[in-house]
């Protein structure tokens, strides 16, 4: 019987985070994180760094599939981002608030004069709920309210708003599932089709090897339509030292929508570099 309510909370719990159309925040959970009950594990994320990493933060240099590498086709490809926390997790429901703010760059680095392509700029606010079960964080949901743009006048401006319910959970300590799902607000009047190129929702899973040196995450971005068009990215790390965070990671982006600049041109791009990551949570 006691087994039976068990599995009955846990699948209830399934049931809450993925009704909520869950996020694509990336978990990794340390030992460190182990804590005797629910409370001393929201007072220890209380009481932990303000401020820190959000998204991966990489940088990497590649070239396009099928293609002779050349200096058209070659680029260099970075992301810096970044998140403040400006409550402690007594908000209702045990939610926390913060802000955010990303900066993707393509860089034709190879062309004269290396000239940046396109930047993107996404801040945006957030509330989040941790998922703690048996002593441990194993999830996240999350609301955002986000802007992206790429900074440019005239014809070559783009930008759009979100509002983005999203979540994630391990299915085990080494298995990680998520999704997201967003109510555009297309504001930008050069991109009115945006949804048919940059997506609609998204989903993945991210996979973590036993002594925690390689993980390997997979996210498909489903395009507007009713077909099963849509775009991959696929993440393959090694971590460089075993208790750091820095990894030598193998970047693969396939479809449309990589920067905001031509976001309906296909790009088949496999890039290699250094990648960052935060010790807890990474959103996408």
């Amino acid at each position: 019987m006691i087994a039976s309510k068990k599995y009955l909370r846990f699948c209830l719990l399934v049931a809450v985070v993925f009704a909520a159309l869950p996020c694509v925040s990336q978990i990794v959970v340390e030992d460190t994180v182990q804590m005797i009950n629910t409370d001393s594990i929201r007072d220890a994320f209380d009481n932990g760094p303000y401020f820190g990493l959000y998204k991966d933060n990489y940088f990497t240099v590649g070239t396009t599939i099928g293609s002779k590498p050349s200096k058209t086709n070659s680029d260099v490809k970075f992301q810096v981002s970044i998140a403040q926390r400006i409550t402690k997790s007594t908000l209702p429901f045990h939610t926390y608030a913060f802000l955010f703010y990303s900066q993707k760059t393509m860089w034709n680095v190879f062309e004269n004069s290396m000239p940046m392509r396109d930047m993107n700029f996404n801040p945006g606010l957030g509330l989040s709920k941790l998922l703690i079960s048996k002593g441990r964080i194993v999830g996240k949901a999350t609301l955002l309210v986000e802007h992206e743009s790429n900074g440019r006048d005239s014809i070559q401006s783009r930008s759009w708003n979100k509002v983005s319910l999203s979540a994630a959970m391990f299915i085990d300590p080494h298995l990680m599932v998520h999704a997201k799902y967003w109510i555009p607000i297309v504001d930008g009047e050069n991109n009115r089709d945006i949804l048919k190129y940059s997506g609609i929702f998204q989903a993945g899973f991210q996979a973590i090897s036993t002594n925690r040196r390689w993980v390997f995450d997979v996210t498909y971005i489903k395009r507007k339509g009713w077909n099963l068009s849509g775009n991959t990215i696929v993440n393959l790390g090694f971590r460089l030292f075993k208790r750091h965070n820095q990894f030598l990671m193998l970047h693969y982006y396939n479809g449309y929508g990589e920067c905001m600049l031509d976001y309906n041109q296909y790009h088949s791009r496999l890039r290699i570099g250094l990648l960052i990551r935060p010790n807890l949570f990474s959103d996408f």
